[in-house]
C-alpha cells in the first residue's frame, strides 16, 4: 500500500513539473524579448568586482602638492606607523582594507579639510601593492571629498630626506 502511495504521488510531482514547464516554455515564447533558452555567448565566470570609490590622481613624491599650504596631507598608514614618524602637517585616517572609514571620521574629516581652506587632498599610504593611501584616497574621493590625489610609493618614497615626526 505504501508503495502504491509513493508512485503516486511521484507521478503527480512529475506531471506537476511538466505542465508547469509546459506553460513557462509557452509563456516565453509568446513574450517578445522572452528569455533565451540556449546561451549565444559563453558565460563569463570570473567577472571583476567594481572598484568602490571616485577618481584621485597620482602624483609623484617629488610633487609640489606635497609642499604647498594648500595642501591638506592625509596619512594613511596604520596609528603605529605614524606615531613613528610622518610628514608636518599631515592628519592620521589609518585605512581598513574591509571596513570603510566611519560616517562620523569621514564628517571630521570633511571640517578639517574645509576648515584648512585647503584646494586639494594628499593621501600617502604604505606604499605597497596594493597601496592603502591610493585606495584611501579613492574611498574619500568617492564619498564626496573634492580634488583628491595620492602619492605613488607612498610613504618611503616621500618621508626618505623629509621633515617629519611627532607634531
Amino acid at each position: 500500500m505504501a508503495g502504491a502511495t509513493l508512485r503516486r504521488n511521484l507521478l503527480e510531482a512529475l506531471v506537476i513539473a511538466a505542465a508547469t514547464t509546459l506553460v513557462a516554455v509557452s509563456v516565453n515564447a509568446l513574450r517578445p524579448s522572452g528569455l533565451p533558452l540556449v546561451a549565444h555567448t559563453p558565460y563569463q565566470t570570473l567577472v571583476p568586482c567594481p572598484e568602490p570609490g571616485g577618481p584621485a590622481v597620482a602624483i609623484g613624491p617629488d610633487d609640489p602638492a606635497l609642499a604647498s599650504s594648500r595642501s591638506f596631507l592625509i596619512d594613511a598608514r596604520t596609528g603605529d606607523e605614524y606615531r613613528a614618524r610622518h610628514l608636518a602637517r599631515a592628519v592620521s585616517v589609518p585605512f581598513d582594507w574591509l571596513d570603510p572609514i566611519p560616517e562620523g571620521t569621514l564628517e571630521e574629516l570633511a571640517r578639517a579639510i574645509a576648515a584648512s581652506r585647503a584646494t586639494r587632498v594628499v593621501v600617502y599610504g604604505d606604499g605597497g601593492r596594493p597601496d592603502s593611501g591610493e585606495h584611501l584616497g579613492r574611498e574619500i574621493s568617492g564619498r564626496g571629498i573634492k580634488n583628491v590625489c595620492f602619492v605613488r610609493g607612498g610613504a618611503p618614497t616621500v618621508l626618505d630626506g623629509a621633515e617629519g615626526g611627532p607634531p
